[in-house]
């Protein structure tokens, strides 16, 4: 089994992507994620780190972060695969789909250190790819928007059927997945999480232009049980 890192921004499609790999046998040993400078923020969807090291004991996997800056995020990005291939990590798998620059980019620099990527849900529909991370049974909530496209009376919202019907009757021509940015989610439970990931209180914030739900306590929880399961 090779092993890889996902490349983790704690929301649906990174999730999804390192589901499908574990399906296909490669063995997930850390989810890599980057910070801002000072440690307190993904980079991607603006998450509190503090929130991404929960959400990992969530799925037991452990998480590594790599703080990094606009100017020096590529710089950033091979010091932490450099570190990764010294743990003897030989393979990284990301959520992309259907952006060509960003995988020619990841080609680039996955390559020039030693690490394979691999990309599952690569020019896959992205309605398929919708329907099958709810009807795999994960749950997600939306935690940042585009203002311009989206209100802050998105933030919260489960992705679930309603929300991908919702989102078509606006008539905007958003992407099913968000994938040009309109909106990023937080994956707080699926078949491959140990625990239940529970936000207890969040702040709805506007800032450049972003709706953000801002998470100020959250909570690990026992999974829910199944009907039928004792």
């Amino acid at each position: 089994m090779e092993p890889v890192f996902v490349s983790w921004s704690g929301g649906k499609d990174c999730c999804l992507a390192g589901y499908l790999a574990m399906k296909e046998g490669l063995n997930v040993r850390y989810l890599a994620n980057t910070v801002n400078e000072e440690g307190r923020q993904s980079r991607s969807h603006g998450l509190s780190a503090v929130v991404l090291k929960q959400q990992a004991q969530a799925l037991g996997i452990p998480l590594t972060q790599q703080r990094t800056g606009k100017d020096t995020y590529e710089a950033d990005f091979k010091t932490m695969l450099a570190r990764l291939r010294a743990e003897g990590v030989t393979g990284g798998v990301f959520g992309d789909i259907d952006f060509n620059a960003h995988r020619e980019w990841l080609d680039r620099v996955c390559g020039g250190a030693g690490i394979t990527p691999h990309f599952p849900l690569w020019l896959r529909k992205q309605d398929e790819i919708m329907r099958d991370f709810i009807t795999l049974g994960f749950e997600a909530v939306v935690v940042a928007t585009r203002a311009d496209i989206l209100g802050e009376e998105w933030l919260g919202r489960k992705v679930d059927f309603a929300f991908i019907r919702d989102l078509a009757a606006l008539n905007k021509n958003i992407t099913p997945c968000g994938e040009a940015g309109e909106y990023h989610t937080l994956v707080i439970d699926g078949p491959i999480f140990k625990q239940r990931l529970e936000i207890v209180n969040a702040d709805k914030v506007l800032r450049d232009g972003h709706w953000f739900f801002e998470i100020k306590t959250s909570a690990l929880k026992p999974k829910e049980r199944q009907a039928g399961i004792a």
